[in-house]
Order: C-alpha cells, then sequence, then structure tokens
C-alpha cells in the first residue's frame, strides 16, 4: 500500500506515520465502527469526488444505526475530505472515511466511548486486479441475516462475514466470492452488489439483505437512461447461472463483468455487450464526460 503525506484525524492533519490509536480502542475489539469507500477521478476540470454527498449521508445512516453521534456535520465531513486530496497531492484515488468508537471504555455497551473520526486517501486500482472479467464461486457462508445485524449500514464488524467467504473462495482458485441470503436467494458479494442481464433486461437482488450501493443505484440510473428494464427481483442460484451475463458493481471494484459461476460459464467466458455498454458510460461519467452526471461530481 501506498505511503501519502498525511491523514486527517479529529479535525487535524497528522504525518501518515503517526495516525494512532491506543491498542484499547473499542472498535479494534468488537468491530463497532462505521465506514465509507469513496473514489475520486481525475476529469478535464481537475479532481472530482464521486457522489460524496450520498456516502456521507449513508456513514451518517450507519452510525445512527450504532447509536453512534458523530462529532462533524456533513460539511464539514465532506470539506475534509477534499481538503485530504488536496493536501495529499491526490489527483486520482480511494477515499476512506472511518468513524470508530476509541480508547476509554471496554465492554459490549458503548454508552461513554469516546467517538473519533478519521479519513485517509490513497491510489487504488482494479480492485479485483487487472482482468478483464472473474471468476466467483458461492460461498459455504451465507450473508448475514438481516435480524442478527443491520444488513443496510456499512458497519466494520459485519465484514467478518466478507473475509471468510473471501479467504474461502480464494483459497479454491476463485477471484471473489458470491453471498446467497437467509433464504438461499443471491444476495451480493463480499464487497459488491451484483446483476444479471437476461433477454436484455436488468435484474439485481431487492434491497433487506443487501447494502444499498450507491454505485448500485448510479448504474440503474444508467441503465433506465439507456433504455433498459431494470427489476429489482429474488434471483436463484441456478437462475443467476442461466443468465446471458452478470457483473459486480461497487466504489472498489466499479463495474466488473463475471465470466464464471462455480463451474458455470457466464457468456463463454467473456464480457457481454450489455456489460460493457453500462461500464463504459460509467467510466464516462465519473470522469466528467457525460453532463447529464456531472451533478453527481464534487470537485476538489
Amino acid at each position: 500500500m501506498e505511503e501519502l503525506k498525511k491523514i486527517w484525524l479529529d479535525g487535524k492533519f497528522v504525518d501518515w506515520q503517526e495516525a494512532k490509536i491506543h491498542i484499547l480502542t473499542h472498535t479494534l475489539h468488537y468491530g463497532g465502527g462505521v465506514f465509507e469507500g469513496i473514489r475520486a477521478y481525475l476529469t478535464e476540470k481537475g479532481t472530482a469526488v464521486f457522489r460524496l454527498s450520498q456516502h456521507i449521508k449513508r456513514l451518517f445512516y450507519s452510525a445512527f444505526a450504532l447509536e453512534i453521534k458523530i462529532p462533524f456535520s456533513e460539511e464539514e465531513l465532506k470539506k475534509a475530505i477534499l481538503e485530504t486530496l488536496k493536501i495529499n497531492e491526490l489527483k486520482e484515488g480511494y477515499i476512506r472515511p472511518i468513524v470508530f468508537l476509541g480508547y476509554g471504555k471496554m465492554g459490549l455497551n458503548p454508552t461513554g466511548s469516546p467517538v473519533q473520526v478519521a479519513i485517509a486517501v490513497w491510489p487504488w486500482d482494479a480492485y479485483l486486479g487487472e482482468k478483464e472479467t472473474v471468476k466467483v464461486k458461492i460461498s459455504k457462508y451465507i450473508r448475514i441475516h438481516p435480524l442478527s445485524t443491520i444488513a443496510d449500514a456499512k458497519i466494520c464488524g459485519n465484514y467478518v462475514n466478507s473475509i471468510l467467504a473471501s479467504l474461502e473462495v480464494k483459497n479454491s482458485g476463485f477471484d471473489e466470492a458470491l453471498f446467497l441470503d437467509f433464504e438461499g436467494n443471491v444476495a451480493e458479494g463480499p464487497g459488491e452488489n451484483i446483476f444479471m442481464v437476461k433477454n436484455k433486461k436488468l435484474f439485481t437482488p431487492p434491497l433487506g439483505t443487501i447494502l444499498p450501493g450507491i454505485t448500485r443505484d448510479s448504474v440503474i440510473k444508467i441503465a433506465k437512461d439507456l433504455g433498459l428494464l431494470v427489476k429489482e427481483k429474488k434471483i436463484s442460484p441456478q437462475e443467476i447461472k442461466e443468465a446471458d451475463e452478470v457483473f459486480f458493481t461497487g466504489t472498489a471494484v466499479e463495474i466488473c463483468p463475471i465470466s464464471q459461476i462455480d463451474d458455470t460459464l457466464i457468456n463463454q467466458g467473456r464480457i457481454g455487450k450489455i456489460t460493457k455498454m453500462i461500464k463504459e458510460v460509467y467510466q464516462k461519467a465519473v470522469r466528467g464526460k457525460i453532463p447529464k452526471y456531472s451533478k453527481w461530481l464534487t470537485f476538489v
């Protein structure tokens, strides 16, 4: 991981190597923190953050779910993100705001723990590597049951579920995992939402057991603008294996075509036409090349 100059921590910039926490930091032990993954892109008008307001709103929603009161406003954190990109002279890359419970109290009841906020940025290219398509395996682990957590909040501890699935499938030679939900339907990847194309129509799992992805929302809007029918519906494992095309979406992964699920090839192992079209539009949108999507960009 490339180290940059500064990390924003609790309202101040500190040197990258000096952004430290105490060993008894509450979130380190129990996972009770929240975070966001955001990307900045270089456009003809300079660096722009993609859908910054939506990401920060989701950060505050996740914090509310854990009864964490963030000691900064949404506007203060948006400004801090832009300043962190600027001070690090990062033209394009990944942004990680995290809200966590600090040192001062142990035990599962977090009430009274100090709340800390940090923002780090760094260069991050293709999340799943430089392959044009990826191979996916349905995990033996299911997506966390919605009655065992708050499934639509981006809570640090929820991602142990994703770590287990990632280790499982990568040890089997696959690029990424695919979660089913507690009913046995397709949910999402460890850090991605999923779409399938059938008969030139786009389908994606409904909200409830998945993270309401901001890239997912962007793709739905783009697809509708392209004249495609988009439907949220429950999708069985067999149904997705019989799809014409399948792809992941997410801030880190962007638009990632899936060429294989378990032992089943999708579209003969190649990127599909609709996936390619959506990916091309998305890449133009995030770099400010399509005026109607310019509202999604916040310039540094």
